[in-house]
């Protein structure tokens, strides 16, 4: 009886334990149900406040009636949603299951609601009146409100986190991702919408950081969102707004984005408001699922409360009336009974259970007896079958007739066992031709070997492959095959795997029928003790020509990107085509206006067939063949410039279809060569247009000192010379030089000799004479002795008089020079060596002073730089600080710059 009774204690223990636990998981619910109905209202005002963000960022960049007229709807929704927010915070405040009204301001969640909604009131009325005094930018707006939602979003996660059972949680944390999700779409829209309204032609990176954790958002929605929500998301996403974004997105992470695809202020409002609404639609439904699922989760709750309850008072009820009716004595039976099943348990079969009562304990006494014969049966029928096995009899079986149940199917899976032992090699011989099917199927080449490197085995992709039949691969050796380039290589490959290393990986050529070479890679593994080796190989003859292709392009982009002359690329260019494509001659044609084709760049000429398809390509404008020749347009700045036409090699034995068949790939590579001659041609012409517009301006400015020298020299300096005259002839009739007269005479005369000296330097500055009339050394002569510091010079000029382009730059690169020693670097010495030689001047100015001059700063080294490449020469300048100065000049003498 007490052990009856027992249970039923723990049983009444149990159940007031489960009512407490329901009673506290229902006031959870209820809790919880309210938190969410204020959790909403927040969410409402968040929204309203990402409007309002939008349109006061709209009426800050553009403001107007009607942005402004949108700005100011939205505040008043705001303030709405505000107060409808507070007001239910205020509702849960004084209705909240368990809340008691003395409770200290602020140690309740419904407080710190309230607290936190009238907080972010008074910062949406600072934002306001600064964003309506223009005290604010686009940005600081946009922040300002940022961080108001940060605090809008972190109440509503805080409202949710209640989370009672496991439905809710799922839920509650699908609409907060879905919140944040939306609310990183918002910053991003605000965040481009300031970027695209004045356009600086750079890429606006700052954006990419929203749509990566909107898009993290999104991810952790759909794993845990309902698949009706994940059908609500896709079908959002993929509406025309959601592709539009994306293409958006795709354009911004683009390293180099065209501009002129950037899209408009208000298409990336209109679209990226459509995409934003249609999240908001997805949110809402998020909300109307955390909802129903916290009012199912609490309905629930009290119904099984009242169910347990109901259900463990009657289970309590039975099991009382079952303690009292077992009141009678059975220890004796029972203790014969468990004796007889621990033997039993033990193994023992000899024990016998003598009770034989008519009750309960009678029957469990003669199931016990009807056990331990069925236990001997197995037993035997197991020790037939061990015998069955170690005689190898695979064919015994065991009749299971007799058994039932667990029995039964313990001695059938015995069946099975010997089944499958019979039916083993049956199933090595289906594996055996599964194998052989995939050995004959397989694209790769599988193949075994022996030791010596002999072929044992191959798969038919060696035939299709190689074009050798199985029979010539297996009484050949693979050397044979291979490329004479490659022997040793494989030969080492073969002694690895011989002496039992790893796997050996390795490429190598093999030769076919008809010459051609095919490049195979390898890996292999030995098996030592079987005396072979497992090998298989991939076909990567188009991945080794599509590196060629590759390594061609980059050669020939390189000529061009160091602006090498046009001939030069129209040479390489044929060159590399002519080796890439294995044809007998290839040209680089222009098309002239004529119609005629001019030969630019060449490999051993071209033939009729060439010619034929250039003028094939000139009339459709697009890569044509033509028999063996096959060419593509070149296109400069949307018009046909010329053409490239290549001859391809055919053997004397090729078919016309096979060679057809390999023409149609080289027309289409060839098309990649016209796309960088096309980018040499535009560079060519740039740069020709730049040393025409810099030679024009240095020989315009050089024509004006010239004119103006010659103007000083025989106007005004000859009118001074004229005007001393005069006035050494009047202080002659003076009687008496000390008279007033004759001392105001000899000042006068003073202050013109004066005059005149200065309008000589003047003169000399602007255009010095003496280059023009003795050249450069007396010029440079000249300056070394005007210069206020020592200048040595090592002049080593011809005695014919250098172009005048080349005396006029060095003379301006010296008197600059030697200016800038003295102001700037306090020289104490100027070191000048100026020589010609090979058609080629070469000048060196060198000071000990303080160094540190760069031509980006303003100074008069950029004229020089500029005079400098006018006539086609370089300007190189070392100055470290504190080391001193160095510029050296390199000027063509053959031939004037062009002047086009």
């Amino acid at each position: 009886m007490l052990l009856a009774l027992l249970p039923v204690a723990g049983l009444l223990a149990f159940t007031a334990f489960s009512a407490l636990a329901q009673w506290d998981e229902a006031r959870s619910l209820e809790r919880f149900h309210s938190a969410i109905d204020v959790s909403f209202a927040a969410t409402e005002v968040s929204d309203a406040v990402a409007r309002e963000r939008i349109d006061a960022v709209r009426a800050r960049l553009r403001p107007d009636t009607v942005t402004l007229a949108e700005r100011s709807a939205s505040r008043r929704a705001t303030d709405r949603a505000l107060d409808d927010a507070v007001e239910q915070a205020d509702s849960r405040r004084r209705t909240a299951p368990g809340s008691r009204p003395d409770s200290p301001p602020g140690s309740r969640p419904e407080d710190r609601t309230a607290e936190e909604l009238d907080a972010v009131s008074r910062r949406l009325s600072a934002v306001r009146v600064r964003a309506g005094l223009g005290a604010l930018s686009a940005r600081a707006i946009a922040q300002r409100y940022q961080d108001i939602e940060d605090t809008l979003l972190d109440t509503a996660a805080d409202l949710e986190t209640g989370r009672p059972t496991r439905a809710a949680g799922r839920a509650a944390d699908a609409h907060l991702a879905i919140l944040e999700a939306v609310e990183a779409a918002e910053r991003e829209r605000v965040e481009l919408a300031v970027l695209l309204d004045t356009p600086t032609g750079h890429r606006p990176a700052a954006a990419g950081r929203w749509s990566a954790l909107e898009e993290a958002h999104l991810r952790e929605f759909r794993q845990i969102a309902s698949d009706r929500l994940r059908a609500a998301l896709y079908q959002a996403q993929f509406a025309r707004s959601g592709r539009a974004v994306q293409a958006v997105r795709a354009l911004l992470a683009d390293p180099e984005p065209p501009t002129a695809r950037w899209p408009s202020y208000g298409g990336w409002l209109a679209d990226s408001t459509a995409r934003i609404d249609a999240l908001r639609a997805v949110q809402a439904r998020a909300a109307r699922d955390l909802a129903d699922t916290a009012a199912a989760d609490l309905a629930d709750a009290r119904t099984r409360a009242a169910r347990d309850l109901t259900v463990s008072l009657a289970v309590l009820t039975a099991v009382a009336l079952l303690a009292l009716a077992l009141g009678r004595s059975i220890t004796r039976p029972l203790r014969e009974v468990t004796a007889g099943a621990r033997a039993l348990s033990a193994g023992d079969l000899s024990f016998a259970i003598r009770y034989a009562g008519h009750d309960e304990l009678g029957d469990v006494a003669d199931t016990f007896r009807e056990l331990r014969l069925m236990t001997e049966r197995l037993a035997a029928e197991i020790r037939s079958m061990n015998s069955a096995v170690d005689d190898n009899r695979l064919e015994h079986r065991v009749d299971v007739t007799g058994f039932e149940g667990t029995w039964a199917q313990l001695l059938g899976g015995m069946n099975a066992t010997m089944a499958s032992f019979a039916a083993a090699q049956g199933r090595r011989r289906k594996a055996e031709r599964e194998l052989e099917d995939i050995f004959h199927l397989s694209l790769d080449l599988l193949c075994i070997l022996g030791v010596d490197g002999t072929f044992r085995r191959v798969n038919p992709a060696f035939e299709r492959t190689l074009g050798h039949p199985r029979d010539t691969l297996l009484a050949r050796h693979p050397l044979d095959l291979v490329h004479a380039e490659d022997r040793e290589t494989t030969r080492a490959a073969m002694e690895r795997l011989a002496g039992g290393s790893e796997p050996v990986e390795f490429e190598n050529r093999f030769l076919r029928p008809d010459g051609t070479e095919c490049w195979l890679q390898w890996s292999a593994r030995p098996v030592p003790e079987e005396g072979l080796v497992y090998a298989v190989a991939r076909d990567v003859t188009e991945r080794r020509r599509a590196a060629r292709e590759q390594s061609a392009l980059r050669r020939v982009a390189t000529r061009v990107a160091r602006g090498e002359p046009p001939e030069r690329v129209f040479g390489a260019v044929a060159r590399e085509v002519e080796e890439l494509l294995g044809a007998e001659v290839a040209a680089v044609l222009r098309h002239e206006s004529d119609g005629a084709l001019t030969v630019l760049g060449t490999a051993h000429g071209t033939g009729r067939e060439g010619e034929a398809a250039a003028h094939e390509v000139i009339r459709t404008r697009a890569p044509a063949r033509v028999g063996r020749s096959v060419g593509a347009p070149i296109v400069v700045d949307g018009r046909l410039w010329g053409v490239v036409v290549a001859d391809a090699r055919q053997e004397p034995d090729a078919e016309p279809e096979a060679f057809a068949a390999s023409a149609v790939p080289a027309a289409s590579r060839l098309a990649d060569f016209t796309e960088l001659i096309a980018a040499a041609i535009a560079n060519a012409d740039s740069r020709a247009q730049l040393s025409a517009s810099r030679a024009r301006v240095v020989a315009a400015g050089d024509d004006s000192r010239r004119r103006i020298e010659r103007d000083l020299h025989d106007g005004v300096q000859q009118r001074l010379v004229a005007l001393q005259l005069d006035l050494r002839l009047a202080e002659s009739l003076v009687t008496d030089a000390s008279s007033e007269l004759g001392r105001q005479l000899a000042h006068v005369g003073k202050g013109l000799e004066d005059a005149s000296h200065d309008l000589l330097q003047v003169a000399r500055g602007i255009h010095p004479a003496i280059l023009s009339k003795g050249g450069l050394g007396p010029a440079l002569r000249s300056l070394a002795r005007r210069c206020a510091v020592p200048v040595e010079l090592d002049l080593r000029l011809p005695a014919r008089r250098l172009p005048e382009r080349v005396e006029v730059a060095a003379y301006y690169v010296v008197s600059e020079c030697l200016t800038n020693a003295v102001k700037h670097a306090h020289a104490r010495v100027v070191t000048v060596d100026a020589h010609a030689r090979d058609g080629v001047m070469e000048l060196t100015v060198r000071d000990d002073g303080g160094g540190g001059a760069e031509p980006g700063r303003g100074s008069g080294l950029i004229g020089l730089v500029d005079r400098v490449e006018a006539i086609g020469g370089r300007l190189d300048l070392h100055s470290p600080p504190g080391e001193g100065t160095v510029l050296r000049i390199r000027a063509p003498l053959d031939g004037p710059p062009p002047h086009g």
